[in-house]
């Protein structure tokens, strides 16, 4: 397995596929690189090199106890582009890899960055506070860390085969084939890292990140999106930030990127500037 350790002695797993410009992803909590196969391969076939990891504490990265916060998320990432060496590059994050994204090029510069995506991204601020009263309430959080404790394994199928794909919506037609995809997933990584990400993704500001960015930055949501709802989250940020340019799916789900990957792939490929005709 390809890896790098950080400084603080974690290991983190990676993808790095093919050549040409570098698209980075980074996946959402509690998931693993492989919730971007759908995009990896796409964009592969179009000509671009793809890399993906496994956050600290989550798939195949160490297991650690500590560090599960966005400071050292952003640093991981930033470990990653640096020992790849990476130029130009593209970064895509989905929910808390959107954070993750975010903090990264507010905390380590855009030297390396040529664009970025964020799809259904948890900045600005999830939870509720006087200054953010679009925000969900604290107690909803404080609900997930305590339905982890008390089974994990039944949690995570109940969120996959319920909101996160707009499942439980009428007419839905659930495919088991994706919930146990995000069950394995999500059971590969520690109990303690998925916990602590709970907060790190909820009350993380994300507000001055997004006031530094410079680059253009691609928002994405779905408008029925029941884990991180539209309205405090992308268009907030679309608002915030300097080049924005936001996209919004009407009926969409927060996993729109497995469940729309069609739509999401082909609106990602002419945000980044090539056509599938010009690269194939």
């Amino acid at each position: 397995m390809a890896t790098i350790t950080t400084k603080d002695g974690t290991q983190i797993y990676y993808k790095d596929w093919g050549k040409g410009q570098p698209i980075v992803f980074s996946h959402g909590w509690p998931l693993t690189a492989d919730d971007w196969d759908s995009q990896m391969l796409f964009f592969g076939q179009h000509g671009y090199r793809v890399i993906a990891h496994d956050r600290r504490g989550h798939g195949r990265s160490s297991q650690t106890g500590g560090g599960h916060d966005m400071d050292h998320y952003a640093d991981d990432l930033a470990a990653l582009t640096a020992h790849l060496d990476l130029k130009e590059a593209v970064h895509v994050g989905h929910s808390t890899g959107g954070g993750e994204v975010v903090h990264y090029l507010a905390r380590h510069g855009e030297s390396r960055v040529a664009k970025a995506v964020i799809i259904s991204a948890v900045p600005p601020l999830m939870v509720k506070t006087a200054a953010n009263p679009g925000g969900l309430p604290k107690d909803v959080f404080d609900g997930l860390q305590a339905q982890l404790a008390a089974s994990r394994a039944q949690f995570y199928y109940d969120v996959a085969a319920g909101p996160f794909y707009g499942y439980n919506r009428p007419g839905a037609k659930p495919l088991q084939g994706v919930i146990w995809n995000w069950w394995r997933q999500s059971m590969m990584g520690g109990a303690k890292a998925h916990y602590d990400g709970i907060v790190a993704f909820s009350q993380t500001d994300f507000t001055e990140d997004l006031k530094k960015i410079d680059i253009p930055v691609l928002v994405m949501h779905g408008d029925d999106d029941q884990i991180v709802p539209i309205g405090a989250a992308g268009l907030m940020s679309a608002k915030i930030l300097k080049k924005a340019t936001l996209k919004v799916y009407p009926g969409f789900p927060h996993g729109m990127p497995t469940t729309n990957a069609d739509q999401i792939n082909a609106d990602l490929l002419a945000f980044i500037g090539r056509s599938a005709q010009a690269a194939a």
